[in-house]
């Protein structure tokens, strides 16, 4: 394999087969590891040797200089733009390397209501937008049943980039993005907000509870600078697809909310 197309073929044929992330920085010669003993008056082939590829330093996640990073460059944000271009720029979290676009949000900035997810899944990070995939949908008619829709209701998510194969995200990645949450947050000034999943109620509500304890009640968000927001944590629409069971309790919430929301 010598061109550059053959190179790119030979990429396209391992997405497809679903190999869509890389598990180590430098390639393993299996032949290497499991090589025979050379035969008796014949040289052991000699393999070559790998050289990695030298790629510029990533910060390391989950340190203070990072979250310092964070703070200063979100805080710095007068505005929605200006926060999106400064999470573009921002070097803290590895996943933008890994990710094909930046999520930041969708909907109406000026909605009384805030609805936070966890993290963009694959449709999400091709199109460069929150909720637009199976579980998007279903969050779609969840909201319309309340008489809520993308042109009255501002979301977007814990974390911009898609973490490799829809993994959980880590707490080092939330922590890395946090400050721009809290700052996205201050901005849009939402009268209430819907936490969608654990990852998301969990990060916002400094809490370890899962989702099935903080679903059904009404919690506070606090922010950075002391502004409470009434939150309600909502089962993601993922758990709801393979769990459709709980489509009663996330029914409950719903109206929940939308009393909240009629008297705010």
């Amino acid at each position: 394999m010598n061109t550059q197309h053959e190179m790119i073929t030979a990429l396209a044929w391992q997405v497809e087969c679903g190999a869509d992330e890389a598990i180590a920085e430098i390639p393993t010669v299996w032949l290497d590891l499991a090589s025979p003993a050379a035969m008796p008056g014949k040289p052991a082939v000699k393999r070559a040797t790998v050289t990695p590829l030298v790629t510029a330093p990533v910060p390391l996640l989950g340190t203070g200089e990072t979250s310092m990073a964070a703070r200063e460059a979100a805080a710095a944000a007068p505005d929605l733009a200006a926060l999106r271009a400064a999470l573009a720029a921002f070097e803290g979290c590895a996943l933008k390397h890994t990710a094909t676009n930046l999520v930041f949000a969708d909907g109406n900035p000026a909605s009384s209501l805030m609805v936070i997810g966890e993290a963009p899944g694959e449709d999400e990070d091709r199109q460069g937008l929150p909720f637009v995939g199976v579980s998007g949908k279903l969050l779609d008619r969840m909201l319309a049943a309340i008489g809520f829709d993308r042109g009255n209701t501002y979301i977007t998510n814990i974390l911009p980039w898609r973490p490799p194969g829809n993994r959980n995200p880590t707490p080092a990645e939330i922590a890395a993005c946090l400050p721009f949450v809290q700052r996205h947050i201050a901005l849009v000034k939402p009268r209430v907000l819907a936490l969608v999943g654990g990852t998301a109620a969990k990060a916002l509500l400094g809490t370890q509870e899962g989702i099935t304890r903080l679903r059904g009640r009404w919690c506070e968000y606090t922010g950075p600078d002391g502004t409470i927001i009434p939150a309600m944590a909502l089962f993601h629409p993922a758990y709801l697809l393979r769990s459709p069971a709980q489509k009663r309790e996330a029914w409950r919430d719903l109206l929940l909310l939308k009393e909240k929301m009629s008297q705010s």
